[in-house]
């Protein structure tokens, strides 16, 4: 597989996030220092922040679709985990910073000017914020392969924790920002048209919180994912569901599934009707490894085979 392959094979996702955000962080930048806006400097902050993750997020995720090799025989998967606990670094600075902008304008408050700038800034936003969460939720119903029927937002909320962790980071990072863009404009509209100058600071605090929660919530995912999680329930069921339903096995003794990533390495032992021949449980061990072979997320498959021992090891 070529680079430029690579580069096409990384999380769509976070290589549009990261161009998205970097145009956001440029004119929340200049209309933050043109009207001196607390909530302002922090959505630029939270976009800047985004911007630098989204970045390494991507290409991140194009490193983990390196081929397995002699030296490192399980991939590259967790790559992307590694790149997402730097993510989760340099958000959690920003929201420091964010956190004491507000603290000291809750101290020292004062009247922001260019309210129309700030507002137009403010809408665009949302808007490509709005647009990179509506990619996100759909990549994640792409990687989970749910059904969309109930509505892609919904789906995503269910399926968010299955999807990839360079999905996952864009997912929670714009779902906070365009949370956080709708924050900034009833911080401004307060200071403008309410005179209450303390919710700059206030509203200032709230974003740099949320970034706070996305820290904690992706760095805590990429963490398991580090350790070596087991796939969810369903994932399981559908898998072992595949191999008990070949006519050929009795009971499965025992299988593991991690999960790296986005895809699953399976390692088990199924049991066999009794009294066939080595070369007829080689044939069937090969057609199952195959068969799980040929579902999509599945990276891997170490599968082993023993004679009906009579007893049920295995319930759903």
């Amino acid at each position: 597989m070529s680079l430029m392959e690579k580069i096409k094979k990384g999380n769509t996702s976070s290589g549009i996030a990261a161009l998205g955000n970097t145009f956001l962080v440029i004119i929340k930048a200049i209309a933050a220092g043109l009207s001196g806006s607390g909530t302002m400097f922090a959505s630029a902050m939270h976009s800047l922040a985004d911007a630098v993750n989204q970045g390494f997020v991507f290409f991140g995720s194009v490193l983990a679709e390196f081929p397995s090799s002699k030296r490192f025989p399980t991939g590259f998967g967790r790559v992307i985990n590694i790149f997402c606990m730097v993510a989760v670094i340099v958000v959690t600075v920003m929201a420091y910073e964010t956190i004491m902008k507000g603290w000291h304008l809750i101290q020292d408050p004062s009247e922001a000017s260019d309210f129309l700038l700030n507002i137009i800034v403010l809408i665009a936003a949302l808007l490509i914020d709005g647009f990179i969460l509506f990619k996100a939720m759909k990549e994640i119903a792409k990687e989970t392969h749910a059904d969309s029927s109930n509505g892609v937002i919904l789906t995503a909320f269910k399926g968010v924790g299955k999807a990839s962790p360079a999905t996952r980071l864009v997912f929670y990072e714009d779902l906070v920002a365009t949370s956080g863009a709708v924050l900034a404009m009833i911080g401004i509209v307060m200071v403008q048209f309410f005179e209450i100058l303390v919710a700059d600071g206030v509203f200032t605090i709230i974003i740099g919180l949320l970034m706070v929660y996305v820290a904690f919530r992706v760095g805590y995912d990429n963490m398991i994912g580090l350790i070596g999680v087991a796939a969810p329930a369903d994932v399981e069921n559908k898998l072992t569901g595949l191999l008990l339903e070949d006519e050929m096995v009795v009971d499965i003794y025992r299988i593991r599934i991690i999960q790296e990533g986005r895809m699953f390495h399976v390692e088990g032992t199924v049991e066999l009707k009794k009294g066939l021949s080595l070369a007829d449980a080689d044939d069937i061990k090969f057609r199952l490894t195959d068969k799980l072979l040929r579902t999509p997320e599945v990276a891997d498959v170490v599968l082993g085979i023993i004679e009906d021992d009579d007893k049920e090891s295995w319930k759903e």
